[in-house]
């Protein structure tokens, strides 16, 4: 049995109390004996003030930016003491090696070791005026099964999470900093279409791949962005185990890995069932998939 959890909270340019809500969250994690821990997206230094044509950009301003990290760098040192034998996955803005270029990316880390880091793909509403977009998805082997990253928008895309799910990841950890529709928002988030599309992202990609999805989101508000929350975990026939809704908080659910795949997929097994044959265009991702597990599993 893995016990998972998944936070929503508020986190904006004060790396200080970043830290110490990082700090309260992995505390009440381990009360709760969490063995995979997930933070939201830009956890480390907050997320952009504005999208869209008005959003942050390195061009124009300085003061909104998140701060860019380096994976080396001090700030993820500190997680990584914080957290323990604990495994987490958290968002931030990572530096790139020529010292300018930033990705919003995430990482999954432990005290011990850095299993992995991802930067995201898939650029909503002007994000590509603050961060370069990465190229690739990783799956990642740790002491609690094997799990793929992503990011936010990456959800909207079922290709991303198929490529995972067809790599062998059995827990997709989707983090995000998922707000509220910027028009004719709903009075009650929790009826907002945005929050509607968030949360059926999570179920479908679940179901999808019959994988554990586990979605983190920030919550409250930063710039003129109303986050929706509902961090939640979510099972392999698209059942949501634990939300926090739109409050902010830790969703926690233990769940039996091997024990339901082996159950769910003795009977319909939906990446065994597909048919590439008849994809067309799909095809050659597909092969570019099986070579890509082949190299993952040797």
């Amino acid at each position: 049995m893995v016990t998972i959890g998944s936070v929503a909270a508020n986190f904006t340019r004060d790396l200080e109390q970043n830290f110490a809500t990082i700090a309260e969250f992995v505390a009440q994690a381990r009360k709760r004996d969490v063995d995979f821990l997930v933070f939201p997206e830009a956890a480390i230094g907050g997320y952009l003030s504005s999208l869209g044509n008005h959003g942050d950009t390195v061009k124009t301003t300085t003061r909104s930016l998140p701060p860019a990290i380096r994976l080396d760098g001090p700030e993820i040192a500190r997680v990584r003491a914080a957290v323990g034998d604990m495994i987490v996955a958290i968002g931030f803005c990572e530096l790139g090696q020529d010292g300018e270029t930033r990705y919003n990316a995430a990482v999954l880390l432990d005290g011990e070791r850095i299993y992995g880091s991802y930067r995201k793909v898939h650029q909503p509403l002007g994000e590509n005026m603050s961060y370069s977009a990465g190229d690739g998805y990783g799956i990642f082997d740790t002491p609690v099964g094997r799990i793929g990253l992503q990011i936010c928008y990456d959800k909207a895309f079922p290709e991303a999470a198929r490529m995972m799910a067809l790599g062998g990841a059995e827990i997709i950890a989707s983090l995000s900093a998922w707000p509220a529709a910027r028009t004719a928002t709903a009075e009650n988030l929790q009826d907002d279409r945005w929050t509607y599309r968030f949360n059926l992202f999570d179920t479908a990609r679940a179901l999808d791949n019959q994988v554990f999805w586990v979605a983190s989101n920030q919550s409250g508000a930063f710039g003129s962005l109303r986050y929706v929350g509902n961090a939640k975990i979510v099972d392999p026939g698209g059942n949501v185990l634990a939300t926090t809704a739109l409050d902010s908080g830790l969703a926690v659910a233990e769940v039996d890995v091997e024990g339901t795949f082996r159950a769910m997929r003795a009977g319909m097994f939906h990446l065994r069932d597909r048919r590439p044959d008849v994809y067309g265009p799909l095809v050659a991702a597909d092969h570019a998939a099986a070579a890509w597990r082949e190299i993952a599993h040797a």
